[in-house]
């Protein structure tokens, strides 16, 4: 069966090749460096060309997730990938890269399904839990439990829950409108509190991995005195939508119940039963008023709805319960972004029109009309923008080229977005890419003087400066490029001085002695980047120094 899964898995890459699109899966948690998929095999590409075609893989955001082999080809994980942490709440994690061929000017979508594994197990919010129970509560009444969370996925999610621990009470478990399960916790014998004032239980959860895993909460069942009326809320549900930008510390909404019995059993606590571990981060509930306020700042691009449910419990433990559906609208606080994949830094001046110099990607993380992000280039250049895939442009040459007319464009790309009001300065990004025009090497390096002279007394210490050699060349670029260096010399003479390739300063490397040598002719080379050479004379005269005692 494994192998007719990697079968149809080949099937479905080469058949989505077709239409420049990749789709591949692969299991969360597995090492850096685990295969995802035969790129080069999908897309048609040989190996021995892959490093010569500049081929490579991009992601957005920071992170990248996935890297290209280069030796075989293949797709494979840049770190372990944590599905829980990258898709809370989506059942289907997707996960997209982009493949880069630079040499052809092509990009490839790929998309890569991240399967959930079993490495969670379900756990409560709190692990010790209280219910306070009326003694005049009739058998059969049912009490919600606290619901455990499990951040897997199908059959790795929580699946039952059992209850063990007092033949007083029994478990339901009732279906939520998302198909979610709800404990109950069931009076199955009436409660006496003069026989007993409380009852231990134990409430685990289980979900459906091989090996299951569980996780457990202590409820401690109090026996109070009779109530008899419970809170009510002012709504069953309360609808609150918020623009993203609204300051922390703010208030969202107030809950409200109201309960007609009087002293203890007529002072309500606000508590939320159930809310996701994200949710919890950013809202707080105050327990004696039912105000919700905002801990953390809002991001509609990281979530754009959230959905509680809160509990008012008098005293008595009798209850009442509400939802609250928050909405998160957007706002245009996105500026578009501007990234070049891919350019060019030199071209030839006979490159024809169409020719593509750059890959540009454009994003803004707004949505709607903030999100619709134009572009365009500064007139009176000889180049245009394009349409490449989806969010990618090229620059390509618009005509003809002239490099004794101009030998250098700086080309600035601008991108704006569809806000309302549309963002102005901030909004704008400029991205300046610099297209040099290519010349012939038709012009040798030239010395300022063809013959050099120095004197230099014997004594100087190895590391003095002789002179310094200068030339010029009246190429540009690479062709005008030089470094210097010595030509056909005799050993001796090479073993006493050096030359700095970049600056031409010529020092000297060992001692001198005018007894044995009183002078040097050197010969040196300047050469460019498109291989022309010149060379020049430099002359050094040792100087005597009174450094010998007459001998008898």
């Amino acid at each position: 069966r494994r192998q007719r899964a990697l079968l149809w898995g080949v099937l479905l890459a080469a058949w989505e090749a077709v239409w420049g699109q990749l789709r591949y899966s692969v299991p969360e948690e597995m090492p850096k460096g685990s295969f995802v998929g035969d790129v080069a095999q999908d897309l048609g590409l040989k190996l021995p060309a892959l490093s010569d075609r500049g081929i490579r893989v991009v992601s957005e955001g920071r992170t990248q997730y996935f890297g290209l082999h280069r030796k075989t080809g293949h797709l494979v994980t840049a770190e372990s990938i944590d599905r829980e942490q990258l898709c809370e709440s989506i059942q289907q994690c997707v996960l997209r890269c982009e493949l880069i061929v630079e040499g052809e000017m092509k990009v490839y979508g790929i998309l890569v399904e991240i399967t959930d594994v079993n490495d969670n197990a379900p756990s409560f919010k709190e692990i010790e839990l209280e219910e306070r129970i009326s003694e005049m509560t009739t058998p059969g009444s049912r009490f919600p439990l606290a619901e455990a969370y499990d951040p897997d996925e199908g059959r790795n999610s929580l699946q039952s829950y059992e209850l063990s621990g007092d033949e007083h009470f029994s478990l339901a478990v009732q279906a939520g409108p998302g198909g979610d399960q709800r404990p109950e916790l069931v009076l199955a014998k009436a409660l006496d509190r003069e026989e007993a004032a409380f009852h231990e239980l134990v409430l685990r959860a289980s979900d459906g991995g091989d090996p299951a895993r569980t996780g457990t909460a202590r409820i401690r069942v109090v026996v109070v005195d009779a109530n008899d009326n419970a809170p009510v809320f002012s709504e069953s549900e309360y609808t609150v939508r918020v623009a993203e930008d609204v300051p922390v510390g703010s208030f969202l909404v107030t809950v409200t119940a109201t309960d007609a019995d009087e002293g203890l059993y007529g002072h309500m606590k606000y508590s939320l039963k159930k809310i996701t571990e994200k949710a919890s981060k950013m809202f707080q509930l105050d327990s004696e008023t039912g105000a919700i306020m905002l801990m953390r700042g809002l991001d509609f691009e990281e979530g754009d709805s959230y959905e509680l449910e809160v509990q008012a419990r008098d005293g008595g433990g009798l209850f009442d319960t509400a939802k609250i559906a928050i909405t998160v609208t957007d706002i245009n606080d996105n500026a578009p972004e501007i990234s070049v994949r891919s350019a060019l830094s030199e071209i030839s001046e006979d490159s024809p029109p169409g020719t593509v110099v750059a890959l540009l990607h454009v994003q803004d993380r707004d949505s709607g009309a903030n999100g619709d992000v134009r572009c365009s280039l500064d007139g009176g250049l000889p180049f245009r923008l394009e349409k490449s895939y989806e969010d990618y442009y090229r620059v390509v040459i618009a005509k003809e080229l002239d490099r004794e007319q101009v030998s250098e464009y700086n080309v600035t790309v601008r991108a704006s977005d569809g806000g309302s009001p549309p963002l102005q300065s901030s909004a704008v990004l400029a991205l300046r890419i610099r297209v040099n025009v290519t010349d012939a090497n038709d012009n040798p390096p030239v010395f300022a003087q063809d013959r050099y002279r120095a004197r230099l007394r014997e004594d100087a210490p190895p590391g003095s400066t002789v002179l310094n050699v200068s030339a010029s060349d009246a190429d540009t670029g690479n062709n005008a490029r030089i470094s210097y260096g010595f030509g056909k010399m005799p050993a001796k003479v090479l073993q006493k001085f050096v030359v700095d390739a970049e600056s031409g300063m010529i020092m000297l490397k060992e001692g001198l002695d005018f007894e044995d040598t009183r002078g040097y002719t050197l010969l040196v080379e300047a050469r460019d980047g498109g291989g022309l050479v010149a060379q020049c004379k430099v002359v050094v005269e040792v100087l005597d120094v009174n450094d010998n005692a007459p001998e008898i």
